[in-house]
């Protein structure tokens, strides 16, 4: 299972392109809302998650997906659902995905230490002991961060190749027109 979490404030655009994407791949993806059931992205979209925080459990967890956007990033930094998660990924070596803002949660945590990464502009300093790139993906083993909405799709292709196969990736990138 690939978690997507939706905290107040999200960016739409980076947590709900990646879903889509994921879910082409028939990977089993489910969004999780923090605090409810019911999410307002930054735009005003209200969101409907598939489960509720105080329901989810880490049984058969694939990958975690933080998506970017203000307050969204700091909310979910906040959630101990969301840290715990991010634990369990450490400990069984899976690949952990953060967009826009959402980098920093790993920054802080040091988990980007000597590592590529790349943030939306700004929030690089957060991002303590990564070395910055310039793409609009970075990955470096199990870590994928990007820069922000304008590469979503990318950044999905690219978790899609970690999980699936670049294969996959290619096939869903042509069925789009990408």
């Amino acid at each position: 299972m690939v978690v997507v979490f939706l905290a107040e404030g999200f960016e739409e655009i980076e947590a709900l392109a990646v879903v889509d994407i994921l879910r082409r791949a028939e990977l089993n993806v489910k969004t999780v809302g923090i605090g409810g059931h019911t999410i307002r992205g930054s735009h005003g979209i209200l969101v409907t998650a598939d489960v509720e925080d105080v329901n989810i459990t880490d049984d058969g967890l694939q990958a975690v997906v933080l998506p970017g956007g203000m307050p969204g990033t700091l909310n979910l930094e906040k959630s101990p659902v969301v840290q715990h998660f991010i634990d369990v990924a450490v400990a069984r070596d899976l690949p952990i995905c953060a967009i826009c803002a959402a980098p920093l949660i790993l920054g802080h945590r040091g988990l980007l230490s000597g590592r590529e990464a790349v943030c939306y502009p700004g929030f690089e300093q957060e991002l303590k002991g990564a070395k910055i790139v310039l793409e609009g993906v970075a990955q470096d083993g199990r870590y994928i961060t990007a820069k922000g909405a304008g590469v979503a799709l990318e950044f999905a292709f690219r978790i899609v190749e970690k999980l699936v196969s670049a294969q996959q990736a290619q096939s869903i990138r042509e069925s789009m027109q990408c």
